[in-house]
């Protein structure tokens, strides 16, 4: 399909609804709260007690469908998607999201929400491949107000010149985390920290979730640690990996939590509290990956 005809047919998608009248599955609750809030280590005052509100990056939470979908979805997307497909754009990755807080939610709200195809790129080239980015925005409310919005972008493309079957996936290195990076390059593992609050934070992000502040410095990791949590992967299979093997969430000495692969001992040998120790293993001499070797006398 020549290209200028392409743009003009994924130009109609724009301003045509995505979602209709959508309706949350679950009002906003507490037990929802606190599982995000244990995951993401979040001990804010303000998302418990009483007087609890949900935390605000929990915005899109409360719109997802789950294992049974939704029925309130019209069929543009699908058919913009279907059109890129055929033209052979038929990769996809998520880009980014921007979110925008306009009011607190609480326990007991119910939400609404309706979604529209917002827009859609020229085409453009990336590293990824050639293709064009489509923007969804999704206007939540509660009680009929306007709770806050979620843009979300996509870029759907046709591949580069793709890697040799058994090639690790590349880590995706942007301005918010390319110090973090370095620093594994250089065999340190870096933890962001609040120059506002003092709290430490990884993965890196932008921004204090505690404090809201920008400003920041680093502490390198003493590499100790244990394990929080973990999976043992068997599907799906793909050609970098030997399944199955442990993916841990690990509890680093310093308090923060990173998730990576638990090498030096059998998948099926990992427990929880099992200590581990950082160390960095090199993939296809081309660049490097923070792993956590365990002890096979940890606990369990």
């Amino acid at each position: 399909m020549v290209t200028d005809e392409l743009y003009a047919q994924l130009k109609t998608y724009e301003g045509r609804a995505a979602v209709t009248s959508g309706v949350g599955k679950d009002l906003v609750n507490e037990p929802m709260i606190r599982h995000w809030c244990e995951a993401m280590g979040d001990t804010h005052p303000a998302y418990a007690g009483r007087d609890a509100v949900a935390p605000p990056t929990m915005l899109q939470v409360w719109t997802m469908g789950g294992l049974s979908g939704h029925t309130d979805r019209t069929a543009a997307q699908d058919e913009l998607f279907a059109l890129l497909d055929g033209a052979g754009y038929s990769s996809v990755v998520a880009t980014d999201c921007e979110q925008e807080y306009l009011r607190p939610l609480r326990p007991g709200d119910r939400i609404t929400f309706d979604a529209v195809i917002e827009s859609v790129s020229e085409r453009k080239t990336t590293k990824l491949g050639t293709g064009y980015f489509v923007t969804t925005r999704m206007d939540v409310r509660a009680g009929g107000r306007l709770a806050g919005t979620h843009r979300f972008r996509i870029l759907k493309y046709a591949p580069e010149e793709r890697r040799p079957k058994g090639t690790r996936p590349r880590p995706v290195i942007n301005r918010d985390n390319a110090g973090f990076w370095e620093g594994v390059a250089a065999h340190r593992l870096l933890i962001q920290r609040c120059g506002g609050c003092g709290t430490l934070r990884l993965p890196w992000l932008p921004g204090c979730g505690s404090c809201g502040s920008p400003e920041w410095d680093t502490v390198e990791a003493s590499g100790r640690g244990s394990v929080f949590s973990y999976v043992v992967m068997h599907h799906p299979p793909f050609p970098a990996f030997d399944p199955p093997f442990a993916v841990g969430l690990i509890e680093l000495a310093e308090g923060v939590r990173f998730v990576s692969n638990v090498v030096g001992v059998p998948y099926d040998m990992v427990r929880i509290d099992m200590p581990v120790e950082l160390e960095f293993l090199g993939v296809d001499g081309e660049f490097e990956l923070p792993v956590f070797r365990g002890e096979r006398g940890g606990d369990g």
